[in-house]
């Protein structure tokens, strides 16, 4: 048996949880592996990983300047084969330290780099870097991007598994009869978090473009309290307050997606993956989103979505617009869209090499 720890010291919930979350509720069915969590004190991120029923162990995970975790991280790991699975360049260096301090020979350290912003190296997250036993990128652009930051890491040791969601069937309100939504109405959706980055104000800016008779928009999600402010102000200025709705965080977003129309993810901010991409394909949902990230990877425009330049609100009105008339269209992007994920992004594709990868290490 492997005894897998994965480190989530993140203080919101984000790509990085998700992917940590859906990887230990697969580990802990597979009799091949034993499980664990281990986090920094945050009842927040806690709470959302309850359901998973896996042992947890709670750490400082403060970075260099914690000399408890690492100490303590060793403990777990001086018997067995171990693997140490981070998320952050920043607990890849505590799991590199516990290593050593475990004195155990078989004691591996993954990570995965979520996000391509430019990661904070200094000299002693280099030195750590050289004790990552393997990363695993959650795309190409990822690794790219990643390469062209920590130019001096070797990634010899680097592979690409391309991120998947874990399919559920969690239970959801009927958004039509929630929200007093007509039938003659198309429901668009947008999931994420609700920011500029995501393009939420593109969004918004678009929608003033079409007709209020034959659409209503839904925004599930949070964001900084500033910008959820202004983008509520800007639909009361322009009179959307009878077409668009704010649904807040929903963790069971898999039992919303089959009830829209057409699903809009018009990140401005170039994506490592789109995990709400990739929902919006296994649900075969006619998706509109941009390819200035990782989406260019999987969706193709006007085969299994439509692609929108960054930014441009008044193709984004045209595109959904086109939509909204063309009940075949949608069919067919969104049949096409399950397709292509089935075949290609389904995620027993994505955990068997993962676990492929976790046994290589011995």
């Amino acid at each position: 048996m492997i005894n897998v720890f994965h480190l989530v010291s993140g203080k919101t919930w984000g790509g990085a949880e998700r992917y940590a979350s859906d990887v230990m509720e697969r580990l802990r069915h597979d009799k091949d592996f034993y499980v664990e969590m281990v986090c920094g004190k945050n009842d927040a991120i806690i709470g959302q990983f309850q359901h998973l029923d896996v042992p947890v162990s709670i750490l400082p995970l403060r970075g260099l300047a914690d000399f408890d975790s690492p100490v303590r991280l060793a403990r777990l790991l001086r018997k067995g084969k171990n693997i140490v699975h981070a998320h952050t360049v920043k607990d890849a260096a505590t799991a590199v330290l516990a290593k050593r301090l475990s004195e155990n020979a078989q004691v591996r350290v993954l990570l995965t780099p979520h996000g391509l912003k430019k990661p904070r190296l200094n000299y002693w997250h280099k030195k750590a870097l050289r004790g990552v036993d393997r990363f695993v990128f959650v795309s190409q652009l990822a690794r790219d991007t990643f390469a062209s930051h920590a130019r001096k890491v070797d990634l010899a040791r680097s592979v690409v598994i391309r991120e998947s969601v874990l399919e559920r069937t969690p239970v959801g309100e009927d958004l039509r009869k929630a929200y007093h939504i007509g039938a003659e109405k198309k429901i668009i959706f947008f999931h994420g978090r609700l920011s500029n980055e995501k393009g939420v104000d593109t969004l918004l800016r678009a929608v003033t473009q079409l007709d209020k008779s034959r659409y209503h928009l839904l925004l599930a999600g949070d964001g900084h309290p500033k910008s959820v402010s202004q983008f509520k102000a800007f639909v009361i200025a322009n009179q959307l307050v009878g077409n668009v709705t704010f649904l807040e965080f929903k963790d069971n977003i898999q039992a919303l997606l089959p009830q829209v129309d057409i699903c809009v993810l018009p990140s401005t901010t170039p994506e490592a993956s789109g995990i709400a991409c990739l929902e919006a394909l296994m649900c075969g949902r006619a998706l509109i989103t941009t390819a200035n990230g990782a989406q260019r990877e999987y969706v193709s425009d006007n085969l299994n979505g439509l692609i929108v330049e960054p930014g441009n609100f008044m193709q984004l009105a045209f595109l959904i617009n086109a939509l909204l008339d063309d009940d075949a269209r949608r069919d067919s992007l969104g049949r096409t869209a399950r397709e292509y994920f089935d075949k290609n992004l389904r995620y027993e594709l994505f955990y068997d090499k993962l676990t492929a990868l976790y046994r290589e290490l011995f």
